[in-house]
């Protein structure tokens, strides 16, 4: 095999990542799926709840580039376990807090976890891929939708009935998950020599500097228009059911739960087909395809809010796992800077987004919110700028 060939699939530790994503991704949902239980207890104001949002995702999205980065030069193969180790540590503290600097200093916690397992776990994902990158960045993906998914569930079974403070029981599942990628961390110190030949073998940008900046400056505004959105969805859209509709709490739990499985759904769909069809493609039609569907959800009834929320999910969800890869194939070689930077990115957009939203529901309402919000995927259009890298496999 020469140097720049891809390794095999290796499903196993493809499967073993993403299902480490979805139990790291499982535990950090809950803390925003428990928002109507946190601040029923701590008698909290939307913009307190976004601002708890805003301090657990700017660590995240500080942090991770910048670990993304250092791994590139010396990777670390058992990152992905200290990650959920912090996030264990995280969750307890959060269960024990009396106040707003408890719940602020167990979110800090839970965000470094995040920002450690993410750059480290997406380029596991990448050298197990054998080579189909969007398949293995979707199903690595996926599994963290899962997760987030399955939090607001996890919300009404245990801490709905029990309080806020019942989140340190699920310290046991980042637990669990720091034994399960133990033995991924051995594979990837074991092929760490094997990545390293490959990646000097692909190091070779595709684009001039130029270029490569206006397609990543894009990129980057399409990342923006998509979690900015998800912010409203995921932190104030069972708010939003409750007010407009009258929903009970477990109620409005349970759409929420149907949007986040369209989402999951929806990351199944967007490496594989950018791979067959390219990614340009995906990110294109996900991003501005979306935008009639935002736009009408702020005025229709709930059984079509439920329907809407359901073609949202799975056509803006589509878009992450190619703009992750086509970010990659613009920058060779430097896995964990880019995949870094854009989950950095999008963690970082989505607390600054909660806490504005917050402050925008606190003062005009959340049906405004979502007037607003509607029309960030026309942002999709920048889309016509992105050159073409790949041609789509056949």
């Amino acid at each position: 095999m020469s140097p720049a060939a891809p390794a095999p699939l290796a499903l196993a530790v493809l499967v073993s990542v993403a299902l480490g994503h979805l139990l790291n991704d499982l535990t950090q949902s809950l803390v925003m799926a428990s928002y109507p239980q946190l601040k029923a207890d701590f008698g909290l104001s939307y913009a307190q709840l976004g601002l708890i949002t805003l301090v657990y995702q700017l660590t995240a999205s500080v942090l991770q580039p910048l670990i993304g980065m250092a791994t590139d030069r010396r990777p670390r193969p058992f990152s992905l376990s200290f990650g959920m180790a912090s996030t264990t540590a995280g969750l307890l503290l959060l269960a024990s807090a009396s106040g707003m600097p408890g719940l602020l200093a167990g979110g800090c916690l839970v965000g470094t976890g995040s920002a450690v397992f993410h750059p480290e776990a997406a380029r596991i994902a990448r050298l197990a891929s054998g080579g189909r990158f969007g398949l293995a960045q979707s199903v690595f993906q996926v599994g963290g939708n899962l997760g987030s998914a399955l939090g607001p569930l996890a919300v009404v079974a245990v801490i709905l009935p029990r309080g806020f403070h019942a989140i340190g029981w699920f310290a046991l599942v980042p637990a669990a998950a720091l034994l399960l990628l133990l033995p991924v961390g051995r594979w990837y110190r074991d092929h760490l020599a094997a990545r390293l030949a490959h990646a000097a073998a692909a190091a070779r940008n595709p684009l001039p500097p130029g270029r490569t900046a206006l397609a990543l400056a894009v990129l980057g505004a399409l990342v923006l228009s998509k979690y900015v959105y998800l912010a409203s969805l995921t932190n104030y859209y069972t708010f939003y059911l409750m007010e407009r509709f009258q929903l009970g709490a477990q109620a409005a739990q349970v759409h929420l739960f149907v949007f986040l499985a369209a989402v999951a759904a929806g990351t199944v769909l967007g490496g594989p087909v950018g791979d067959r069809w390219g990614r340009r493609r995906v990110i294109w039609c996900s991003i501005l395809g979306v935008a009639p569907f935002t736009l009408a959800l702020p005025w229709v009834g709930l059984a079509a809010t439920t329907a809407l929320s359901v073609v949202i999910g799975l056509v803006l969800a589509s878009a992450f796992s190619a703009i992750l890869v086509y970010a990659q194939e613009l920058l060779p070689g430097r896995v964990g800077l880019v995949s870094g930077l854009f989950f950095g990115f999008a963690f970082g957009i989505a607390g600054i987004a909660a806490a504005a939203l917050g402050h925008l529901a606190d003062h005009s309402g959340l049906r405004t919110v979502y007037l607003l919000c509607s029309f960030l995927p026309l942002i999709g259009l920048l889309a016509v700028f992105l050159p073409r890298l790949e041609r789509p496999t056949a």
